[in-house]
């Protein structure tokens, strides 16, 4: 059978899809779909500086991309930069080097492990609530807090007692590396790394502090003995069956990973959470009598949390809305086909969840925020991969139980304790190398 033709995104003369891109790449691959179908080819930049890549949006072509054993891997511009900043850690790297980091980092991430971790979470809640008491009536930046409470999260869960001096050069090092990342992944034209432009100089300053401060804690915990029941010293300490460790280099590069992915994506998914729980009152009265219903008052624990299934269903609804990572990015090895299209070797290739998410051959009335489109009836006549916020397949976010219990147990505190208002009804959002707030997410803080 003969492939299809891939359609082209539509474009300008000379510089392509550049200017869509560039002004909204989301709404972008939302039209794309809607007019072209599954499969569309983008050109971006004029003639010898383009950048070119098949966006898939059908739960059909995720599936096929993600699979074990299909013909993909991790390359292409972005990859390359990101690598350039976190180093080759279990979100870079590829092949053996992946397989073998991820042998030695699963066993931190056992369920009964990540359970381990609901004390800690719950008490960096409890120094958020206590940091409302007495602001009834106030206006909050719920982005802004939520950032706050996981980065303090991450950051004790990594590294103990040193976790809090951290947090102001996280602070200030992450958002920059993050745009000029992103900037610089999707760009036709990329100045080398070592000319000393001003974004290049922010760029390098930033990296080198937060390696300076990452190998610093990393070398005190070696030779203090790395004994603690931090994630730090456990892996330092880990070992497979042979024998195998992580370097220290390694070592580096999975902490800024985490640091990364352990702050930014659930920061994501709570604050719309919440911002959707603001704009639908009756599913925030549906999420607040739950939690009182199965808590009584107490706190959360992980054992709670098949009882928590409409605070976890409004959790998954929003990682549909707002998935943490909208665009997932492959390249192919081989000649291949996605859902029919020929797919030559060499080609980058940009799954979409921000898309398929809302594709209305899986989605109802796919803008309209409805947590029970997650009950197990309705989520049983829909694609594996209609939904899939954590990617899939054998390089599946590793922190997937991690991230929904932290989200699950933060949202159960905060409802029960607060109601929130919207203050701004919207939110507009951008791509980077995770989902990025464009405008301010404020609500109302109406203490219970």
């Amino acid at each position: 059978m003969s492939s299809l033709r891939t359609p082209a995104a539509p474009g300008v003369p000379v510089l392509g899809s550049l200017v869509d891109l560039r002004r909204d790449a989301l709404q972008a691959y939302l039209r794309a779909c809607r007019d072209r179908g599954d499969v569309v080819r983008f050109v971006a930049g004029p003639p010898g500086l383009r950048v070119a890549f098949h966006a898939v949006f059908s739960a059909s072509g995720a599936a096929q991309v993600l699979s074990a054993g299909a013909p993909f891997h991790k390359g292409g511009h972005l990859y390359r930069e990101v690598r350039a900043v976190i180093g080759d850690g279990l979100l870079t790297s590829d092949g053996g080097d992946h397989v073998r980091q991820r042998r030695l980092v699963q066993p931190l991430f056992t369920r009964r492990r990540v359970d381990g971790y609901a004390e800690g979470i719950r008490e960096e809640t409890t120094r958020t609530l206590d940091g409302w008491r007495g602001r009834d009536g106030e206006v909050v930046d719920i982005a802004g807090e939520m950032t706050d409470l996981t980065l303090r999260v991450v950051t004790r869960l990594l590294f103990g007692a040193d976790g809090s001096a951290a947090v102001p050069t996280i602070q200030r090092c992450f958002p920059v590396l993050n745009s000029w990342t992103y900037r610089r992944g999707t760009s036709p034209v990329r100045t080398p790394r070592e000319w000393p432009t001003p974004a290049n100089r922010r760029a390098a300053s930033a990296r080198a502090e937060l390696y300076a401060l990452c190998d610093r804690i990393i070398a005190d915990r070696a030779s203090a003995g790395a004994d603690g029941a931090d994630l730090l010293s456990r892996l330092i300490r880990t070992r497979d069956e042979d024998g195998d460790r992580l370097s220290p280099s390694e070592v580096r590069d999975q902490v800024l990973l985490f640091l990364l992915a352990g702050h930014e994506t659930t920061a994501t998914a709570l604050s719309f959470s919440l911002h959707l729980l603001a704009t639908h009152p009756e599913e925030q009265r549906r999420t607040r009598d739950e939690v009182d219903r199965v808590l009584g008052g107490r706190e959360p624990l992980p054992a709670d949390l098949p009882d928590l299934d409409h605070t976890t269903r409004v959790v998954k609804e929003a990682l549909r809305l707002y998935p943490s990572a909208p665009v997932i990015a492959r390249s192919a090895r081989e000649d291949t086909e996605i859902d029919g299209h020929r797919i030559p070797a060499g080609t980058e290739v940009a799954l979409m969840p921000w898309v398929t998410h809302r594709h209305p051959a899986y989605w109802s009335e796919p803008e309209r925020f409805d947590p029970d489109r997650f009950l197990p009836e309705r989520e049983a006549t829909r694609p594996r991969y209609a939904w899939y916020p954590f990617g899939g397949g054998p390089r599946a976010c590793i922190g997937q139980h991690f991230s929904m219990l932290e989200t699950v147990l933060v949202l159960s505190m905060l409802t029960h304790a607060y109601r929130f208002e919207a203050v701004d009804r919207t939110v507009p959002v951008g791509q980077g190398v995770t989902l990025t707030p464009l405008g301010p997410n404020r609500c109302r803080l109406v203490a219970r």
